[in-house]
């Protein structure tokens, strides 16, 4: 599968440029000329791109002085991959070109199909370069945060809670609201406990009917109940030896509330349906997005269970009081799902990350990872720009960007941008813009018959 990128073409022959251009252009690529070394430097310095193919003979500066200056002037994180065009004559050129780390070089006079192999072999290279960039950011991300990204104050805080809490068994209670990432704590509070070799085992509390959840944490014996035609071990049998992550604790009944507090109190339980209490070696960590203190006080959370829970209590804030984090957060979504999609993208430019800084992310990291990820699918230059930054109306208030107030036009203008933006990636081939969007093109002609766009 051709890997598709941008490329800058330099050189001083209109012909060239044009012809070069139309060639890589043809191909998918997104192509930039440049008629100078100077002119390239302009452009060099706006944007990034994937690969830069310079002719070395020009006037005023050479290729070879421009492909130096690169070397000193971009990032090496940044630099494009150099195919360096070359006259027999100057094949000296070239290869001081590649001492100075240029991809490729192509003699005069060369095949334009030769062009495409080479650029198509230098895109690969950036591709498995930025993945390998990416994996390395990770794996540092993982070993010095818990794989929680942040660099506020408030954050800091919660992975310096995070290391001191992993050591020991004491019970946590997580709070904050939805999205926050309180699971992603937990996990790397396990993650860096004595017992992270033993389970994690989750239980969405809120997910589970009422009816079940007793039976799902403390098991149950044959004959229990209607249904239960065999033994079957609970969440906290499973968790033994390791951790138990109870979400959405402020959805339980009082009477598995009971039942929890005498878990914790006497490390014992007896399944349903049985008289025999089974010990248990259990590290409990729970999580809310509710105030169990007015739970408490309207008689729908137990008093003794909640300071039970709340031995070690760590809050997340939400994103509107950590607005420092969102660009870092931003940052750390694109590669992520540039990575996943195989797409190149560098950068933000100041007006995105202006809008995603200023709106309120009432859905928190989960918002906002959404929103980037539905930038990276639908951009169609390595640059995220404001335009790509969009998010569908919230179920309470709206908030600054929303295209609209009403769920239907926002899903309709949704559509709609999705459509206008394939077909743009794909200079309105309907086959490729069917692909770019995962859909057959039958499902293609619905959508643009049913949004009017002209085919």
């Amino acid at each position: 599968m051709t890997v598709r990128g941008s490329v800058l073409i330099v050189d001083d022959e209109v012909k060239i440029r044009t012809l070069l251009g139309s060639a890589l252009g043809d191909e998918g690529h997104e192509v930039l000329g440049a008629g100078s070394a100077a002119e390239a430097r302009q452009l060099l310095g706006q944007r990034l791109f994937d690969v830069l193919v310079v002719d070395n003979l020009m006037p005023g500066m050479t290729g070879l002085e421009l492909i130096r200056e690169v070397a000193t002037i971009i990032a090496e994180a940044d630099r494009p991959q150099v195919v360096m065009i070359t006259a027999h004559a100057t094949v000296e050129s070239a290869i001081a070109a590649m001492k100075l780390g240029a991809f490729d070089y192509l003699q005069k006079p060369f095949e334009v199909d030769e062009l495409l192999v080479v650029v198509n072999r230098a895109l690969e290279h950036q591709r498995l370069r930025t993945q390998h960039r990416y994996l390395l950011a990770e794996r540092d991300e993982e070993f010095n945060h818990y794989g929680i990204v942040g660099r506020s104050r408030e954050m800091q805080e919660v992975i310096r809670q995070a290391e001191r809490v992993a050591s020991s068994k004491s019970t946590v209670l997580i709070t904050g609201e939805t999205g926050t990432g309180k699971e992603l704590v937990a996990r790397a509070i396990h993650a860096h406990s004595a017992e992270r070799h033993m389970p994690l085992i989750k239980v969405n509390c809120a997910a589970i009917p009422e009816t079940l959840l007793e039976s799902e944490l403390f098991g149950h014996v044959r004959g229990a109940f209607t249904g239960a035609v065999s033994n079957k071990k609970g969440r906290f049998a499973l968790a033994d030896g390791g951790t138990l992550f109870l979400d959405e604790i402020g959805t339980v009944s009082l009477t598995v509330q009971a039942k929890l507090l005498r878990v914790l109190q006497e490390r014992e339980f007896e399944p349903l349906g049985s008289e025999r209490s089974q010990r248990v070696d259990v590290r409990v960590i729970a999580a809310t997005n509710r105030d169990l203190t007015a739970l408490g006080r309207e008689g729908r959370f137990l008093e003794d269970l909640y300071y039970r829970l709340t031995v070690i209590p760590i809050r997340i804030p939400p994103l509107r009081e950590r607005r420092d984090d969102i660009p870092v957060l931003a940052e750390h979504f694109v590669r992520k799902h540039a990575h996943r999609a195989g797409r190149r993208i560098e950068r933000f430019e100041q007006a995105a990350l202006d809008r995603v800084s200023a709106y309120d992310w009432p859905g928190n990291v989960r918002e906002l990872e959404n929103a980037i990820e539905r930038a990276v699918v639908l951009s169609v230059t390595p640059t995220i720009t404001a335009d790509a930054i969009s998010w569908p109306a919230s179920l309470g208030s709206t908030s600054a960007g929303l295209p609209s107030r009403d769920l239907h036009r926002n899903l309709d203008w949704a559509e709609r941008e999705t459509l206008r933006r394939a077909l743009e990636a794909s200079r309105g081939v309907k086959k490729e813009a069917a692909e770019l969007m995962g859909i057959s093109q039958r499902a293609l002609s619905y959508y643009l018959s049913k949004h009017r766009i002209d085919q």
